[in-house]
């Protein structure tokens, strides 16, 4: 299972492994603007909490946090990470974090890629007719990918937790 943290959308996306990746499911947990920010933390909580109750991944990758210019918005999703991981712990499964440059190097070849070639080659390696919608889903999925792609390479990538 791959996450893309965020307060107001997070991304989730199931993979399954093999010689052959293929998408299972993908989705996005919205939260409003208008709720205060534990209730926003809940919704969060909840939405992942429900999706791994039925898919039940057996590993999961989430994109590290980048701050870049605005610290604020990067400590309110370190807050929606805390509450993932606290539900991926809930329910026992264990996270691998990527760096955005990690990410983009191993799905597109070159850290430098942009947000839409990410996009193209995750549709692509999942043999999905188009780009999955909404970005965050399709973040979520390209953190799945890369998190087999990995694995394939080191078995025990866990360890890294």
């Amino acid at each position: 299972m791959g996450i893309d943290p965020g307060l107001a959308s997070v991304g989730w996306g199931v993979v399954e492994g093999g010689a052959r990746l293929r998408c299972v499911a993908y989705g996005h947990i919205a939260t409003s603007p208008d709720l205060a920010l534990d209730r926003r933390l809940a919704v969060i909580r909840d939405g992942i909490a429900s999706v791994l109750a039925e898919f039940e991944p057996e590993e999961g990758a989430m994109e590290a946090l980048y701050f870049s210019k605005n610290v604020t918005s990067g400590l309110l999703v370190a807050e929606a990470k805390g509450v993932i991981r606290l539900a991926c712990g809930d329910s026992g499964l264990a996270l691998v974090e990527y760096r955005p440059d990690e990410l983009k190097k191993s799905l597109v070849g070159s850290a430098r890629a942009d947000k839409a070639d990410m996009q193209k080659f995750v549709a692509l390696v999942l043999g999905l007719a188009e780009v999955p919608k909404p970005d965050h889903a399709a973040d979520a999925l390209a953190a799945a990918v890369c998190h087999c792609h990995a694995r394939a390479v080191d078995p025990r990538l866990l360890r890294r937790i």
